[in-house]
């Protein structure tokens, strides 16, 4: 790619005049432009787009280069990657899986020598010049095999990043950690030659335990969510820790941050009610942790089922996720969903319950919508219930 071609004024003009059009419109035209692929300028604008919201500071930086489409999918939100650059400290980090560099970016307003290895010739180049646009001076661009980048520099790090890629050449779109590149199961003791800290950034659809089994030392796991979406698994494994692992939920919503967390295998035994006034749904970071009974032990709630995960008190309290006045429970049948729920509009969920909303939607022929919250689940004496509730 030709950073100089694209950075000509008339195909700036072009890409900022057509962020807001289809690209499929875009396509179809003319390249006004034949001396640069279109394909190329088309990707500019695609990822530009992206990067408005997911990267505000990108994108208000006008010299800025994207690569394509999928390293913008993959990288990290701003948000995210702040959260990441407030787990790490000392004088020194190498990222191993560079990509864009927006987690590099936020880590060296913390550190003061930063390195970013990427194998992707073309991308380091385009990163290399964005840092230099975006003025940061702390951070080194090397293209080439991370493992061999380490034994080269030979040096100690406060951290090492790993951000190991999900895109496996033999077996797809993959997410267990031994599928992934760089492989960290098989190369974390020789990390650990460079480093006594480790943080691993795994995709939200990994399973805790199976993380757990698959990598050792681990002190502390991040289940980072951005209004109520899990985004990103934090890993920090530090070199021959062997104590009890922390986990730390959060969950940044447009106001305000929760924050919920725990032991791992605590121990703790839940308090079961039937429903009470209000009703309690933690947040999506809490659901991947699998703290159920630790998050009702903490704010002295009671659950409605050993599997509802759904929590009841007579007093309102603060609490990390939805919150809800429950204001009628119906015991499931057709009598009473054809008297107080047929015909009508409002929000469906399910929890330990054996129909999906879909099919509880069109048998009772409940429109989405509204300020009703009906909550299908089930309650200590195994009964199929239906609550219906009002947000506070």
């Amino acid at each position: 790619m030709i950073i100089s071609q694209l950075l000509q004024p008339n195909i700036q003009e072009f890409i900022n005049q057509n962020l807001d059009q289809p690209l499929s419109k875009i396509a179809l035209q003319k390249n006004p432009f034949p001396q640069l692929d279109f394909k190329i300028i088309l990707n500019q604008i695609e990822a530009k787009a992206k990067a408005r919201f997911k990267l505000p500071i990108w994108y208000a930086c006008p010299t800025i280069i994207y690569p394509n489409k999928i390293s913008i999918e993959q990288t990290s939100s701003q948000v995210t990657a702040q959260y990441k650059a407030s787990l790490v400290s000392g004088e020194s980090l190498i990222d191993l899986t560079g990509g864009f560099g927006v987690d590099d970016y936020y880590f060296s307003q913390k550190i003061n020598q930063v390195v970013h290895c990427e194998i992707d010739a073309e991308l380091s180049t385009i990163v290399a010049h964005n840092f230099n646009e975006l003025q940061v001076k702390n951070i080194k661009c090397i293209n080439g095999d991370s493992k061999e980048i380490l034994e080269n520099l030979n040096q100690q790090f406060d951290t090492i990043y790993i951000d190991p890629s999900r895109r496996n050449d033999v077996k797809g779109k993959v997410f267990l950690l031994k599928d992934c590149l760089p492989n960290v199961p098989q190369l974390q003791e020789f990390y650990f030659k460079f480093t006594n800290k480790i943080l691993i950034k795994t995709a939200p659809i990994l399973d805790i335990s199976a993380g757990l089994s698959a990598l050792q030392n681990v002190k502390t796991i991040h289940i980072v969510a951005v209004e109520n979406e899990v985004k990103e698994l934090l890993w920090e494994i530090e070199k021959n820790y062997i104590a009890t692992v922390i986990i730390k939920t959060i969950n940044f919503n447009k106001t305000q941050q929760e924050i919920f967390n725990f032991t791992l295998h605590s121990n703790s035994i839940s308090s079961f009610s039937l429903p009470k006034k209000y009703l309690y749904e933690p947040n999506s970071a809490i659901m991947k942790s699998g703290g159920f009974n630790e998050v009702g032990n903490y704010f002295t709630l009671q659950k409605l089922h050993q599997h509802s995960h759904l929590y009841t008190s007579n007093e309102k309290i603060e609490f990390p996720g939805r919150i809800f006045e429950i204001t009628n429970t119906l015991e499931y049948s057709k009598k009473s969903m054809k008297e107080y729920l047929e015909n009508t509009k409002c929000n469906v969920t399910t929890r330990n319950f054996p129909e999906t909303v879909e099919n509880i939607r069109k048998k009772f022929k409940i429109k989405e919508g509204g300020n009703d919250y009906c909550f299908f689940t089930t309650n200590i004496n195994d009964i199929k219930i239906v609550l219906i509730c009002k947000k506070t």
